[in-house]
């Protein structure tokens, strides 16, 4: 029976793992385990923009496919350039270095995993990958070296383990890191960074509920009209790795780093934050709030207050309650919409379609959940065949969204944007994106929204 459900399929495999794993973990667990996570974080979304998917993961690495050659191949040399820069600044004893082997071959599917010859030469080729390298089989070189502007080493024939035959191996060369970042001028506004809040919870599954408090918190203090917050993607960089915050304020242009944690065991909750100088690395504030699942939203508005009223004591309540917004009133839909946030950042739009479903089966008026999942829809006009009805969909929900009466600025210019791409109302959708930017000036993905309106409608000015 189960060969009967197993299908075969021509793939190219991408393996990956940590070079000297045990020995890290053995000097410092919890440290590496924080670092893994982090980079991890860092790595998806290049996977998802490659077109492929991580198909497991092993405690010390993990295996991806793609449909494409040539994308699996710029997928790693874009991974490892990422991780060279990642780890330009540790110190040796606290950076992890990936391996990576590739291969296109006949792979068998059973179930979610994937199976075959495939799979194990691709492994054995990442075991013969130098550290911080990529090894690749003769029958990949062939098909991308005339496609792709990288180097590569010509390893000859090479004796695999359990690999009947010898295997053409090809190391492809990666370019060095980028020079330090340039020091940036702060701006004349009071300036912060969130980094991402550290899971400190055993469970690995509430990483992605750290990151949501760490995103609703960015959110919260960009409503501020004073004060200048920086974007997520530029902080969430930073996700897994020891940086000095006087660093990171020179990197980023601001002059205060929030940082913090989630621990979150059964039905208890822990959210801890301090406020740093990042000119001095001097803590301002420090403070830790506990409760249970049911109010996580009040912890996060009372943590958004006091890391305002630390940067600016004479900030008013009235100002704070400005940077509040509606949630909807069941956790378990706020977790699968955090559960959608985490997809799209990783470029997973039909895990994200998936949970903004559950979510919304779960609180049917949830505005944002609709306003996301329209958008998301506007993303598929390049990954699959759009038909009428879901464009009609698409319409639909953004509609119903700006509709609700807890609309905010993140559900206008999800919808805005869904309105002016399917609609093609540019007017009515560029005027949604704008209120949100006009209320919310560090809202980045309006502003990315905003442009790419425009353009569509030929306003190129």
């Amino acid at each position: 029976m189960a060969e009967e459900r197993a299908q075969r399929r021509l793939a190219a495999v991408l393996a990956a793992d940590i070079a000297g794993y045990s020995a890290l973990v053995g000097v410092d667990e919890a440290g590496t385990l924080r670092a893994y996570k982090g980079h991890m974080s860092a790595l998806e979304p290049i996977i998802g923009l490659n077109g492929g998917r991580i198909v497991k993961s092993m405690g010390d690495g993990f295996l991806a496919e793609f449909t494409s050659v040539v994308d699996a191949v710029s997928c790693a040399a874009a991974m490892q350039r990422q991780m060279a820069e990642r780890n330009r600044d540790q110190p040796k004893s606290r950076q992890l270095v990936f391996r990576m082997g590739v291969h296109v071959g006949d792979i068998i599917v059973d179930g979610d995993d994937i199976l075959g010859d495939g799979v194990n030469i691709a492994a054995r080729l990442e075991g013969v990958a130098v550290p911080g390298g990529v090894a690749v089989s003769g029958r990949v070189y062939e098909d991308v070296v005339n496609k792709l502007d990288l180097a590569f080493e010509d390893l000859g024939p090479q004796e695999l383990k359990n690999i009947a035959r010898p295997i053409a191996v090809y190391a492809l060369a990666i370019e060095a890191p980028k020079m330090e970042r340039p020091k940036l001028a702060l701006p004349d506004r009071p300036s912060v960074a969130v980094l991402a809040f550290e899971n400190l919870s055993t469970d690995a599954e509430q990483e992605y509920f750290a990151d949501g408090v760490t995103e609703d918190i960015i959110t919260a203090l960009s409503y501020v009209p004073w004060l200048f917050v920086i974007a997520r993607n530029s902080s969430f960089s930073y996700k897994g790795l020891a940086v000095d915050v006087r660093k990171i304020g020179r990197e980023l242009g601001v002059r205060y780093v929030l940082e913090g944690s989630v621990r979150r065991g059964g039905n208890q909750l822990r959210v801890t934050g301090q406020l740093v100088d990042a000119e001095t690395g001097n803590h301002l504030w420090a403070n830790h709030y506990d409760g249970t699942p049911e109010d996580v939203f009040d912890l996060q508005d009372r943590i958004t207050e006091e890391v305002v009223s630390a940067i600016a004591p004479e900030i008013r309540s009235a100002e704070i309650a400005r940077a509040r917004r509606k949630r909807p009133d069941s956790l378990d839909a706020y977790d699968y919409f955090l559960r959608a946030l985490a997809a799209v950042n990783s470029v997973q739009i039909d895990d994200a379609e998936t949970n903004l479903d559950a979510a919304l089966s779960s609180s049917p008026s949830f505005a944002k959940a609709k306003a996301m999942k329209a958008w998301c829809k506007t993303l598929l006009w390049r990954l699959k065949t759009v038909d009428d009805e879901t464009v009609t969909t698409a319409l639909d929900l953004a509609e119903e969204a700006l509709e609700a009466s807890d609309a905010d600025l993140e559900t206008q210019a999800y919808a805005g944007y869904t309105i002016a791409f399917y609609g093609r109302d540019f007017t009515r959708g560029i005027g949604h994106l704008e209120r949100a930017i006009s209320k919310c000036p560090s809202f980045a993905w309006a502003w990315t929204s905003s442009s790419l309106v425009h353009a569509y409608g030929r306003r190129p000015q």
